[in-house]
């Protein structure tokens, strides 16, 4: 808990006067399914952290803005439908959501998250650029529907979610790599920006259970909300 103490001080966390704990965003709109934002919102809800979770978004009580994002410490992008299309929804907040990294402040981006993260098109904050791991040789998955693929987490062989999510090209001595594809590619890293960092996952580990009962897919030791956590926390508290 220590650790968050001068998170409290960013932002002026206690300004409104009623809940002292760090804010932590989640993107719910257009530009997300909602199932992830609320996955994702249940995470970080989770996390043992004291966060404050909020969504922000259109349609929300909170509208992404430079203003909003000055009171937070997270700023989570969940997954959704196309790049093209979620970029034509967020672009206009791409220089925001830059500002709110460089200054301090810290993006999570799950899937389309992960994608919105690199440079073409995207908030152009990682030290490279994403690609659909799907389409490369050696992918496990080779079509955009919901699948259970192979991953290694910190070195831990396991199952894990996956619906078309990116891979990181990226300088490999400016990362920290959490998690890798089956054919050895990072699929879940940490970064710096500015004086904020970036955490990403091509993966999902948010999915619930009801994820691989809705797709039909055998959740068989494939729901790892702790590596959720684990991305989080390597986000908020440094490098290794």
């Amino acid at each position: 808990m220590a650790g968050l103490l001068p998170l409290l001080a960013r932002g002026g966390a206690l300004a409104d006067g009623f809940d002292p704990r760090p804010l932590a965003l989640v993107y719910r709109g257009p530009a997300a399914y909602r199932r992830s934002s609320n996955a994702v919102a249940a995470l970080l809800s989770g996390s043992g952290l004291p966060l404050r979770v909020e969504f922000v978004g259109p349609d929300e009580p909170r509208r992404l803005d430079a203003g909003t994002l000055a009171g937070a410490v997270v700023y989570a992008q969940p997954g959704g439908g196309t790049l093209a299309h979620a970029w034509g929804i967020m672009a206009d907040h791409a220089d925001d959501i830059r500002g709110f990294v460089d200054g301090g402040g810290h993006y999570l981006g799950f899937c389309l998250g992960g994608y919105l993260a690199g440079a073409t098109p995207g908030f152009d904050l990682l030290p490279g650029d994403t690609y659909r791991y799907i389409d490369s040789p050696d992918a496990e998955a080779d079509t955009p529907e919901d699948a259970v693929i192979s991953v290694r987490w910190r070195g831990r062989p396991m199952r894990m979610f996956f619906q078309d999510g990116p891979g990181f090209r990226v300088a490999p001595d400016r990362v920290s790599v959490l998690a890798t594809y089956d054919d050895g590619s990072p699929a879940a890293l940490v970064c710096r920006y500015g004086r904020g960092r970036v955490g990403v996952s091509g993966p999902h580990p948010e999915a619930t259970a009801g994820w691989f009962t809705a797709a039909n897919l055998d959740d068989t030791d494939a729901v790892h909300i702790g590596t959720g956590r684990d991305l989080l926390d390597t986000a908020l508290f440094g490098l290794p």
